[in-house]
Parts: C-alpha cells; sequence; structure tokens
C-alpha cells in the first residue's frame, strides 16, 4: 500500500521520484509556472507523467498540509481520500492517470481554508490549459470534476478535438454529505471511463 503523503519521508521519496524520465516534460511546464512567482505543487511522479491517457482535472489545490506539495490522490485531505477509493472501485490505474488543478496554483499563503477560485483565477487557469494538454501527448480523455473544472471543456475541445471529454461532481465530502446521489453518479461516470480506456 503507498504511503500518505502526510509523511515527510513519503514526500521526499516522492519528490526524489519527480526526476525520473516519464516526468520530465511535465517538470519543464511546472517550471515555468513556478518562474511566474505562483506557488504551485509537484506532480505525483507515481501515477502516469506524460505517458498518462486520463486527465483527471480538480478545482485548485489546497493550502494545507507541508512543502514540498504534490496534486496527488494520496494526501491526506477527504476529498483526496474519496478520490482515491472512486477511482480504485472502478479499476482505473493511477499509471493511466495524471491529477492537475484548472487553478493549479496555491491560494494565497494568508488563506486557512482552501478558497473558490475567483472569476479572474479561473480565467488564468483555462489559458494554461493548451500548453498543459501539449506535455500529455498520449492522452486519450478528460475527466472534469466538478463545476470549476468543466469551464475547462470548451478550451480542451478547441486545442484536443480527438479527446473524450467526461464531467462528474466534485468528490468533496461536503458535497457528497448533500445528496447521496452524487457519489453514485461519480462511480457511473468512473465505470464509463475505465470502460473508454479500456478500448480506446
Amino acid at each position: 500500500m503507498t504511503a500518505p503523503l502526510s509523511s515527510q519521508l513519503e514526500r521526499t521519496a516522492r519528490l526524489t521520484a519527480c526526476g525520473e524520465v516519464h516526468m520530465s516534460r511535465l517538470n519543464i511546464y511546472w517550471w515555468s509556472l513556478r518562474s511566474r512567482g505562483w506557488d504551485v505543487p509537484h506532480f505525483d511522479p507515481l501515477d502516469g507523467g506524460s505517458n498518462a491517457k486520463l486527465l483527471v482535472l480538480l478545482e485548485r489545490p489546497a493550502r494545507q498540509g507541508t512543502a514540498p506539495r504534490f496534486v496527488s490522490r494520496d494526501n491526506p485531505s477527504p476529498t483526496q481520500r474519496n478520490l482515491r477509493r472512486f477511482l480504485s472501485e472502478a479499476g482505473i490505474e493511477r499509471k493511466t492517470t495524471v491529477l492537475w488543478n484548472l487553478v493549479p496554483w496555491l491560494p494565497p499563503i494568508s488563506s486557512k481554508r482552501n478558497l473558490s477560485p475567483r472569476r479572474a483565477e479561473i480565467e488564468g487557469g483555462l489559458v494554461e490549459i493548451p500548453r498543459f494538454l501539449n506535455c500529455l501527448p498520449h492522452l486519450r480523455g478528460v475527466l472534469l470534476a466538478g463545476r470549476t473544472a468543466a469551464c475547462a471543456a470548451p478550451v480542451v475541445t478547441e486545442c484536443r478535438p480527438e479527446l473524450t471529454v467526461f464531467r462528474m461532481p466534485h468528490p468533496s465530502p461536503i458535497l457528497l454529505a448533500t445528496d447521496p446521489r452524487y457519489a453514485t453518479t461519480i462511480a457511473d461516470t468512473l465505470a464509463r471511463v475505465a470502460q473508454y480506456l479500456e478500448i480506446s
């Protein structure tokens, strides 16, 4: 079983693994964001990197936790635990996926909770989508998780029309607690995604 990213030892090991070949394109993209002064978490090297067939696009990273930070299903937050469980139950192997956020930078350092992205932040994230998708030549589909991530659909379709776009609710425990049908929708969507990845 993969160690949780609440462990400093595990975070250090992941940071070392970011130097592996399948991460090289994404690292260049990541550095380009950092060079603009944005506080951006790393991609998870245990995922597929530039070999991924499925992009799971979330909304924005949380400031919770200790550096180095990763966009990962192994983060100890309830949302990431939910995402990990749903992906596992659908049989979607992590090496076929890459996780990222529409707004890739962290909220202000003064934030005590994860703030919903402002319109200007969403628009800034949308500008980055085409260049980011160029780092993923083996991509077959994009899964947009939540209403904020769904804003990326037109941009994805315009720059990579060969990709199939899926939408599902955000796996936030707050959202799932409001109506059990959200969990059913997520599970059904991921089952369709898993089937698509098998035949594409």
